[in-house]
């Protein structure tokens, strides 16, 4: 499937930075005008899809700094973003986070809805699921479907997420409830096939099932979860955290262990708990002006079973983009497709070198541009169980599973950043996958550094 970024935004951008006078280049730290009170950032949302249509929409972020005295670190934060896609897709979202609201508490709260016409599945276990490129490519004698590895999923979710500190203690304590109410359902053909005609138009999933239909016959996704279903989330943790500015940190550490359970006496479709372990450290090199990151990430299933739609979900104590799956795509492997690596454990590692090449003041805010150049690395660590099987013997079984192919996924990329006022992230990556059973590239157009 070809995607085609209209990159509109970074074209302003790169403008606005080619036009800086080298005096305000230099300008530093001691230099920065100090924001008080409401201020707020937006970005336009431009891209385009052949089978989604084009996306249109805005992300709009307001921050209160109070009378100014802890800037660049702000009182309170109200992110919108409404975007949609025009046979269906979109992003609905509200995002608050504050540690005023409750005195000594950070409260963070989100509400979205999220429909997906063409969400990704590939599969469970990593490499032990064959990516057939060709079965997508409508110009190969094997084509089947470019809907081949998706199915259509609608989330609605809501989150209220406490963290606090532990008194005299640089560790703090963890508090979360989400409800999240999936829908599950084959690609709405019918829907993508609009304005299509002859060869580019999609065959009905009746005549051309793809891999989530395929998967329901052969009793991997159950019949009871393949529509979907409510999962109530509690979370707890410790976090121990000595980041000097969250957005971007120059210095410090960012560890954290998180449980989250759901119970099955409480609604979920089925009963389990997950452990998530964190660990992100910060180093500069140049100060103010380059760093060195990382983060490594393990998360496993401890008991119950975890329906198919959850397992992409990584889990943390703070969402930094508008959803956080994978292992694959904008939030964890940069380059690999979405939601390549699926398992009941994963071990997930970023190293990134941040530079912030530029700084200005422009409609009376602060600015600096940056890139920042990655790699990244994932694996399933504990594999979905697939040995009940129920494969057709017409079936060859080695054209969608390589037992014991799993190994190390890695990919590698540059990206581009403008930040206002040390808060507001405008992002841009480019990945490239070094294997092809992982896919080729991508570029992310967003918010918000990676961690």
């Amino acid at each position: 499937m070809k995607r085609i970024i209209i990159g509109f935004t970074w074209l302003v951008l790169m403008w606005t930075a080619c036009n800086v006078s080298a005096q305000e280049n230099k300008a530093k730290v001691d230099s920065i005008r100090i924001k008080t009170g409401w201020n707020f950032g937006a970005i336009p949302t431009i891209t385009f899809d052949t089978d989604q249509g084009f996306q249109y929409g805005a992300a709009v972020n307001f921050y209160n700094y109070g009378d100014g005295s802890a800037f660049p670190k702000y009182k309170h934060s109200l992110y919108f973003e409404i975007s949609h896609f025009t046979k269906g897709s979109g992003i609905y979202r509200f995002y608050y986070d504050s540690e005023s609201l409750l005195p000594g508490i950070q409260i963070t709260t989100d509400i979205s809805y999220l429909p997906d016409q063409a969400y990704d599945f590939y599969g469970f276990n990593g490499y032990e699921s064959v990516l057939n490129k060709n079965w997508e490519n409508q110009n190969n004698p094997d084509y089947k479907t470019r809907m081949f590895y998706k199915y259509q999923q609608k989330l609605f979710r809501f989150k209220t997420d406490l963290q606090g500190k532990f008194q005299g203690s640089r560790f703090e304590w963890i508090a979360a409830f989400n409800l999240l109410n999936y829908k599950a359902s084959s690609v709405d053909i019918n829907r993508l096939n609009k304005g299509l005609s002859g060869a580019d138009r999609l065959p009905p999933v009746e005549q051309q099932p793809g891999l989530y239909e395929k998967y329901i016959e052969w009793g991997l996704i159950s019949k009871k979860e393949s529509d979907g279903g409510f999962i109530p989330e509690f979370k707890g943790g410790i976090v121990y955290d000595t980041r000097d500015n969250k957005p971007n940190p120059m210095k410090g550490i960012w560890t954290e262990a998180v449980i989250a359970c759901a119970p099955g006496f409480m609604g979920a479709e089925s009963g389990f708990t997950k452990l998530s372990i964190s660990h992100r450290q910060y180093f500069t090199l140049i100060r103010d002006d380059l760093s060195l990151v990382y983060r490594v990430n393990w998360q496993q299933t401890l008991s119950g079973h975890v329906p198919f739609y959850y397992e992409p979900n990584i889990i943390s104590s703070v969402m930094t983009g508008a959803s956080s799956t994978g292992l694959g795509g904008a939030k964890s492997l940069r380059g690999v497709r979405r939601n390549r690596v699926v398992g009941d454990g994963y071990i997930l590692g970023n190293i990134e070198l941040r530079y912030k090449f530029a700084r200005f003041r422009m409609i009376n805010q602060n600015f600096y541009m940056a890139v920042n150049t990655f790699t990244d690395f994932g694996q399933v660590t504990k594999k979905i169980d697939t040995s009940n099987l129920n494969l057709p013997s017409s079936v060859i079984a080695s054209d969608y599973f390589n037992n014991g192919a799993e190994k190390l996924h890695t990919s590698y990329g540059a990206g581009l950043r403008l930040v206002m006022n040390y808060n507001f992230v405008l992002a841009m990556d480019y990945g490239i996958a070094t294997n092809k059973q992982d896919g080729d590239s991508g570029i992310y157009i967003g918010l918000n550094y990676l961690f």
